[in-house]
């Protein structure tokens, strides 16, 4: 695993001519381009550093391959232990010590949170965010800052469309993280259920700090429906938690924390049947893709350079999408990696696809659309796998 810093740096550079004002851009010389992130490798979200993990993988394929426009590509990860004061300070690190370009896949909802502002005064461009929070989609304040998933408020609306058609006027348990990723869930429920959410839908928080949630499922017991709104290892303690007291709710899953390795096992793969979640990836465990070209890809990424990977951690499909993105965002640039063209390439990527996602869900910016995966489909959980049902589909009309 990654520790403290990893820094990638592939030897043999090719050189290449410096693009105008090369020694004037921030991180980017004639053979290096330095790109910084925060993941947290330790601490309650420590399941999400596979994510760097790979994408260090990935960096270093491209830098076997001769690397962008002639130069090697310098990832540079510190871990912020899922602590927004650390995210600030190491973010602080990368861009006024380090030098990067760009920050790319930082890693979580309130720690993003505590640079947001802070990169975006400073016109850093904050890339391709490991989180889905609705706020990073707000170019007209925030221009400098874009995801990538699918946001939490829209999984959110997905979610309650499908459970209101099933369960007309059913009592609703809200378990979500105290922060901005847990309350983009409670908002999408709200632009659901409208006027009868304060009737339907009774909530419990917890804090990331928390040792557990056993006593806000206790809390909750009784619903009809239950979202658990929670990172891999709370929402792995809900699921076990509501076994073990024998409720039976029609149960959702935030689409972050429904890994086989992370999630599923830890909770016990057979308390956990019929929980719902919705996804925009090819689950590497469904038969379905055993000959997926896609799939076949990525599988081969895998056993060259992470072949010691949990390939049941679907967070390796979704920084392979992440990885992807980026690359292409690069190679778009041609020979001008100054921060301005850099972001101008990330808001105007014409649809494409990418191994990893499910057919007919593209990836896709534009400098009015800062929500480049839009689509997700509804997938159950039998206790091997989670298997999709029901169509590609987007969030409410609200």
């Amino acid at each position: 695993m990654l520790g403290r810093r990893h820094v990638l740096m592939a030897a043999g550079a090719l050189a290449a001519p410096a693009v105008a004002r090369a020694q004037e851009t921030p991180g980017v010389t004639a053979t290096e381009i330095r790109i910084g992130s925060t993941n947290s490798l330790s601490g309650p979200a420590s399941a999400y550093s596979v994510i760097s993990r790979l994408l260090t993988g990935m960096f270093k394929r491209l830098n076997d391959q001769g690397g962008v426009a002639g130069r090697q590509v310098n990832f540079i990860v510190y871990d912020d232990a899922y602590s927004p004061p650390k995210t600030l300070e190491q973010t602080r690190r990368l861009i006024e010590q380090d030098k990067v370009a760009f920050l790319f896949n930082s890693l979580g909802t309130p720690t993003n949170s505590a640079i947001h502002r802070y990169v975006n005064q400073r016109k850093v461009p904050h890339l391709f965010l490991a989180t889905g929070g609705d706020k990073w989609a707000n170019p007209k304040d925030y221009p400098w800052t874009i995801g990538w998933q699918p946001s939490y408020r829209i999984e959110a609306q997905i979610y309650a469309k499908y459970f209101t058609e099933q369960k007309p006027g059913g009592k609703v348990a809200l378990l979500h993280q105290n922060d901005d990723f847990g309350k983009d869930y409670l908002n999408g429920l709200k632009d659901v259920l409208g006027s009868r959410f304060d009737q339907l839908v009774r909530i419990a928080t917890y804090e990331a700090t928390d040792p557990t949630v056993d006593s806000q499922v206790v809390q909750l017991q009784g619903a009809d429906i239950l979202v658990i709104a929670a990172a891999p290892r709370f929402a792995a303690q809900a699921l076990r938690r509501v076994y073990e007291i024998g409720w039976k709710p029609m149960t959702f899953v935030t689409n972050v924390s429904v890994s086989s390795a992370a999630v599923m096992v830890p909770a016990g793969a057979d308390r956990a049947i019929g929980a719902i979640t919705s996804d925009f990836r090819k689950d590497q465990m469904d038969p379905a893709w055993a000959d997926d070209p896609g799939m076949n890809e990525w599988r081969g990424f895998m056993r060259q350079y992470l072949p010691d990977a949990d390939l049941t951690d679907n967070n390796y499909t979704l920084a392979y999408g992440f990885g992807t993105t980026m690359i292409r965002t690069l190679q778009q640039c041609g020979k001008d990696f100054s921060r301005e063209n850099v972001m101008r390439q990330a808001t105007s990527l014409a649809p494409f696809e990418v191994g990893t996602l499910l057919p007919g869900i593209t990836v896709s910016t534009a400098p009015d659309n800062y929500h480049p995966v839009r689509q997700m489909q509804l997938t159950r959980w039998d206790g091997k796998g989670w298997v999709r049902f029901g169509n590609i589909i987007e969030g409410a009309n609200v």
